[in-house]
């Protein structure tokens, strides 16, 4: 932990190596990959978006081997190392994986930490405390996913552990901004199916969301599952009313108008098409 002004975060080196959680690969980042984390990172933080952030880089003297675009042409890269920062960097999938393993026990005690250490506004001793921590997931999810639309921005690999259960941007793997609307874009060269795209980004968070209410229901009794599932259908109403209210920002709309979405949908069309 690095306490700054009262306030804690959390580092994390990117690149540094096999760590007791990798997986098959070699723990290790490029100075391509790196550079572009640390740069994005700052940017959508000072766009005013949700996002861990770049405290340094530090370029590596030793080779990693890459292939960059997936087409067996692999090349000696040089490494890098970047140390980044948030207050949390649990993701859906740190539940999703305690409950698939059946150890409700522990996913029950991590939950209580994230909630006391991060979810302030939730009293540790209110019974329906997993059903609020759900419910804020859910709309600040929404509330991210708008703001990235709302830059054009495209993750690339919106997984579970790639989804912040703090709902900030994390895990800049592939990513991309648009130059002009087109709601197939796709920044990251290995996502053949195109699963990943913009213009699914939305969908892919209500499936993210779906797989964490699976994950807390062994947590909730029969009245609060019927909740969550409620408040999980009211996902697709929180992300058009923010991704509206910001495209409107952006015209310079004021009030309401029953032609607002109109206008919005024919100048994205309008953008696509040129």
């Amino acid at each position: 932990y690095f306490c700054r002004h009262g306030e804690r975060w959390e580092l994390q080196l990117k690149g540094s190596g096999k760590t007791p959680y990798s997986r098959n690969g070699d723990g290790r980042a490029v100075l391509r990959s790196s550079v572009r984390e640390f740069l994005c990172s700052e940017a959508m933080h000072h766009l005013g978006i949700p996002t861990s952030r770049a405290a340094s880089l530090v370029v590596s003297d030793d080779d990693v081997w890459r292939d960059q675009f997936y087409n067996g042409n692999i090349k000696k890269e040089r490494g890098a190392i970047v140390l980044r920062l948030a207050k949390s960097w649990f993701r859906i999938g740190s539940l999703e994986i305690l409950a698939h393993s059946g150890e409700l026990d522990l996913l029950r005690r991590l939950l209580d930490f994230i909630i006391q250490e991060h979810f302030p506004s939730i009293a540790m001793n209110d019974s329906n405390r997993y059903l609020e921590f759900f419910s804020t997931v859910v709309s600040e999810t929404a509330n991210l996913i708008s703001l990235w639309m709302s830059v054009g921005f495209a993750h690339g690999v919106c997984n579970t552990d790639n989804f912040s259960l703090l709902s900030i941007t994390i895990d800049y793997g592939p990513f991309g901004f648009m130059d002009s609307y087109d709601p197939d874009f796709v920044p990251n060269t290995s996502d053949d199916e195109r699963r990943y795209k913009i213009g699914n980004q939305a969908s892919v968070g209500l499936f993210n969301l779906s797989k964490l209410l699976q994950a807390l229901k062994p947590l909730l009794d029969p009245r609060q599952k019927q909740l969550a599932s409620q408040i999980l259908e009211g996902y697709g109403e929180h992300y058009h009313s923010r991704f509206t209210e910001l495209f409107k920002t952006k015209l310079g709309l004021l009030g309401e108008n029953e032609n607002d979405n109109y206008l919005i949908a024919f100048l994205l069309k309008v953008s696509f098409l040129c």
